[in-house]
């Protein structure tokens, strides 16, 4: 392990950054289209899914007392098959992650500064590269960076709502080109973006590397909490700044345009910062995470040996390596609709089997865990669904 534990800080600085980093500039076009004048009932009902299932997570943690979330869990109730199962699609929902978080790093950059057609996916690369690269560097490094970078952008993201919300203008939520309507809009709108709430369970995999690994399900709470408002004001706000259509047919940078919209050019460049370094600490809160989970599943050989190799300071370098570069791939083969609804469908099914297995180890609050579960599980019906065209 390295020498530099996550302080409690820290510890929230990664679960926001995890969150927020690709949720709110990345999902909220995607959430729209869905969702409509419902966005924020969206973002509202997948928070309290994802509290659900924080409680759980912490209750398992502290119970198990080691790193490995779902995967531990299920080691624990001795159904290795199903944790293997378990491993390689977090691996892939994770990695999946990143790659919307690169895209999404591009599209904002490219946008910013003009460029050639190929500079989005170019800097999609770079971003996921670099940010591999301070992961490489150890804990201490990394958790450094996303202490400043999250605080950072949650004050300009607070500071472009408060502007568009002293707009308010109730037509603005209004996308035409919404295919959802009232509850049944907004549950899908959850479903669709649900990763965009991936974030504070990465803390379940840097538990062994926390000061204080009791407090993981109050640092998930509160985190969660945070991410619920922060988004709610967001796409309020943003909303009514550009409107809904705008924020559909741009939605890879409509927080820019929601930046220009209320303070010109220095309103688009705060933006642009806030979505670039955003997207940077949710790259590294997940690369940093993930490849520990890694590491946990090969040193229990269910996972190939080469994700638990490590340097001298026990970071899992090889594991790094091989996220950043399937990440990058997807990044640049990738559509964005396509990435954040794939995503989404590995979290909600991973959330309603930690739900399920906190339920019947009696561990959390049973009528909370059976909520989660039950919740994750209607929304993934609802996202099969709607893709299949039938709602």
């Amino acid at each position: 392990m390295s020498g530099t534990k996550l302080s409690t800080n820290a510890a929230f600085a990664m679960a926001v950054g995890g969150m927020i980093g690709g949720g709110i500039f990345a999902t909220m076009g995607v959430v729209i289209s869905v969702a409509g004048k419902w966005a924020w009932a969206s973002f509202l009902i997948g928070g309290l899914i994802a509290l659900a299932t924080a409680h759980s997570y912490g209750c398992l943690t502290r119970q198990l007392d080691k790193a490995g979330g779902a995967f531990a869990y299920l080691r624990d109730l001795g159904h290795d098959k199903v944790a293997r199962v378990v491993a390689w699609a977090l691996m892939l929902g994770y990695t999946l992650t990143v790659s919307v978080y690169g895209y999404t790093f591009g599209a904002y950059l490219a946008h910013a500064v003009g460029g050639p057609g190929w500079l989005p996916q170019v800097a999609a690369i770079a971003s996921i590269a670099i940010l591999a690269g301070v992961n490489l560097m150890g804990a201490g490094e990394s958790s450094m960076v996303e202490i400043v970078v999250v605080w950072g952008k949650l004050a300009i993201l607070v500071v472009l709502a408060a502007v568009g919300l002293a707009q308010w203008d109730a037509g603005e939520l209004v996308a035409s080109e919404s295919t959802g309507s009232g509850i049944s809009g907004a549950i899908i709108g959850a479903a669709t973006v649900f990763m965009a709430y991936e974030g504070f369970q990465l803390l379940a995999y840097d538990y062994d590397e926390m000061e204080d690994g009791k407090a993981i399900g109050k640092v998930m709470t509160v985190a969660i909490l945070v991410t619920i408002a922060v988004y709610i004001v967001v796409v309020l706000g943003t909303a009514m700044l550009v409107g809904g259509d705008a924020i559909v047919q741009r939605q890879e940078i409509a927080l820019a345009e929601a930046g220009r919209a209320a303070a010109g050019t220095a309103g688009l460049v705060a933006v642009t910062i806030a979505a670039v370094f955003s997207t940077a600490s949710a790259i590294n809160a997940t690369i940093f995470a993930t490849a520990r989970l890694g590491r946990e599943a090969a040193d229990e050989e269910e996972m190939p040996a080469i994700f638990g190799r490590t340097d001298s300071e026990g970071v899992p370098y090889a594991g790094i390596l091989v996220i950043a570069i399937a990440a990058s791939a997807m990044a640049f083969f990738g559509a964005l609709d396509q990435l954040v609804q794939g995503a989404s469908f590995v979290f909600l099914a991973v959330f309603a089997t930690v739900n399920f297995i906190a339920y019947i180890r009696n561990v959390a609050h049973r009528g909370v865990a059976i909520a989660g579960c039950l919740g994750a599980l209607a929304a993934i019906v609802l996202l099969a669904l709607h893709l299949a065209g039938i709602v």
